[in-house]
């Protein structure tokens, strides 16, 4: 487990780049989140954009989750298949949303460190702050896991622990 919310791998494939950004292309749609048709394709894997040379997609969920990594991927052509540079990150939503709390909380435990001398709020404050953090890297790690087996099904992969 990464003490950061963030993980990457190298895939290599006998697949050819075309084949591989086929593959993907045909599983994954652009969703426009403000038109409710475009939200109701049942053959969709993964939400998110399939370029020339990589994506950028996510795997499609019924109810919103914070803790849903982003899949950034970039493909580079070998004379026998292709070699696949994945990383899994929080969206920009969520890394604000870590962000400012431990921010408010950190600042809590420093003033109740410092300006207001109250021992017992600073260390419930720091204690908020570090169990909010390993709260998000838990369901971080399990969604990434998740949308892991997902991707590598999809490519014929066999995931190794």
């Amino acid at each position: 487990m990464n003490i950061f919310p963030y993980h990457s791998e190298t895939l290599v494939s006998a697949l050819s780049k075309k084949e591989v950004l086929n593959q993907l292309g045909k599983v994954t749609f652009e969703v426009n989140y403000l038109d409710r048709r475009s939200q109701q394709n049942r053959e969709a894997i993964f939400n998110g954009i399939v370029g020339q040379s990589g994506f950028r997609i996510s795997k499609v969920v019924d109810r919103g989750d914070t803790f849903l990594p982003l899949l950034l991927g970039k493909i580079e052509e070998t004379p026998r298949g292709c070699i696949l540079f994945l990383q899994y990150r929080f969206f920009p939503g969520a890394i604000f949303f870590l962000s400012f709390w431990s921010i408010i909380l950190l600042a809590g435990a420093g003033f109740y460190s410092f300006f207001q001398p109250n021992s017992t709020y600073a260390v419930i404050a720091l204690t908020l702050m570090i169990s909010n953090y390993l709260f998000a890297l838990f369901f971080f790690n399990r969604q990434v896991r998740s949308s892991r087996e997902i991707f590598h099904k999809l490519l014929n992969f066999q995931v190794k622990e």
